[in-house]
């Protein structure tokens, strides 16, 4: 009698575990999907989007539906995964679509201005603040696949809250 009492205490135990497991993983996977497939928060800082964003950092949200149904367009600011370093994300606007040609200048490595078609399937991108940009002057265009979201709202800090345009 007593080894059946402790069987059912086990039993309960184990029960409540299990249902406590389950709802964590329930709230791991929607974690993951919201944040890969939805809006994920992540901090920008450095002199390459001022004014727009802080040198100090920002904290923004970026959603991540708008780069897979094709809904990107001129002045958007997006968050790209680095061309030149897959480990890192960059923050910048974009200035031109696939087919149209660019005319850009580079005030670090040419006195002329230069002029680029942007290849299909790609964006070119730029930084606000074009004298401390490592941009699509630099690297050439960027290709769709790499732009992870687009920026839409500021969360931090919070004298600066709200929609970006």
């Amino acid at each position: 009698m007593r080894f059946t009492s402790y069987i059912a205490q086990w039993r309960i135990a184990a029960k409540g575990a299990l249902d406590r497991t389950a709802i964590t993983v329930k709230f791991l996977c929607w974690l993951h999907f919201t944040n890969n497939y939805l809006c994920s928060p992540t901090h920008v800082y450095g002199p390459s989007m001022l004014p727009t964003l802080n040198l100090a950092g920002d904290v923004v949200i970026a959603e991540h539906l708008s780069p897979r149904l094709g809904n990107l367009g001129h002045g958007d600011l997006v968050l790209v995964r680095s061309p030149l370093n897959p480990n890192r994300s960059l923050t910048k606007r974009i200035v031109a679509m696939e087919g149209e040609t660019i005319t850009y200048f580079d005030p670090l490595h040419a006195d002329a201005a230069q002029v680029a078609v942007v290849p299909k399937g790609h964006v070119w991108i730029q930084g606000d603040n074009i004298y401390a940009s490592h941009d699509s002057r630099h690297f050439g265009p960027v290709p769709y696949g790499l732009i992870q979201g687009k920026v839409f709202f500021r969360v931090w800090p919070p004298d600066s809250f709200g929609l970006l345009g």
